[in-house]
């Protein structure tokens, strides 16, 4: 088997999606220092991390964590712009696999199933997929904990967050979400997953369709933080 691997790797070579070097057969998407050189935010080893103090109050909160950090011209924009823009769905599974080995196992301790931020049709369809939900599958893969999709659909088709202001990203979201699957996640525990946070505001109008639901709990997980937004 690995001299087909290796035939393979030399008619058809892998790069990396950040710095471009081509892979060996032992890496995927990325290149070992590429992966180990992205801003990690390490909020699992804090308690009452500075990522959740944007949900208390907001709703029943289990635990909210973020990944790496987002920054314009960094590289985990890049990694971002090949995941949503170019059509590499692989790297959506594979941080997705990356993100549920890496956090601590009690982080997925009494989860009952994950929930991606879902997209509108009409952009799903354009894109081919939804980033979140490749995430989620990632995640999935690791923790065997179910995807489900059937539980908040996107009902407005909303802009762009990008250069909105808070009030603007609130507003733009605040009523672009729908439950449709009520009784299926009563007296559960749930991971919403997205790709970047910002302000937040697009994990709270979700949440907000969710929160009324009888002895439900939500945390958070992302791939990446726009802190500074």
């Amino acid at each position: 088997m690995s001299i087909w691997n290796d035939l393979w790797e030399l008619f058809f070579p892998r790069y990396c999606v950040i710095c471009g070097k081509r892979l060996s057969s032992s890496e995927e998407c990325l290149c070992v220092g590429c992966l180990f050189s992205l801003p990690q935010t390490r909020m699992l080893l804090q308690e009452e991390n500075e990522l959740e103090k944007n949900f208390w109050g907001r709703f029943s909160l289990g635990r909210a964590v973020s990944c790496f950090y987002y920054s314009k011209g960094g590289d985990v924009r890049k990694l971002m712009y090949e995941l949503k823009y170019h059509g590499n769905k692989e790297i959506g599974l594979f941080m997705g696999r990356y993100m549920a080995m890496n956090l601590h196992p009690d982080f997925f301790k009494d989860m009952d199933a994950i929930i991606p931020i879902p997209l509108h049709p009409e952009k799903k369809r354009k894109r081919g997929y939804n980033q979140s939900e490749l995430l989620a599958m990632g995640i999935s893969q690791i923790t065997g904990l179910p995807v489900w999709t059937d539980v908040i659909e996107r009902v407005q088709f909303t802009e762009t967050q990008t250069h909105k202001s808070q009030h603007e990203r609130w507003m733009n979201v605040s009523t672009a979400f729908s439950r449709v699957n009520e009784y299926k996640v009563a007296g559960k525990h749930v991971l919403l997953v997205d790709d970047v946070l910002t302000t937040g505001a697009t994990i709270i109008a979700c949440a907000d369709v969710l929160k009324e639901v009888a002895n439900i709990k939500i945390s958070v997980l992302t791939l990446a933080w726009a802190a500074d937004s």
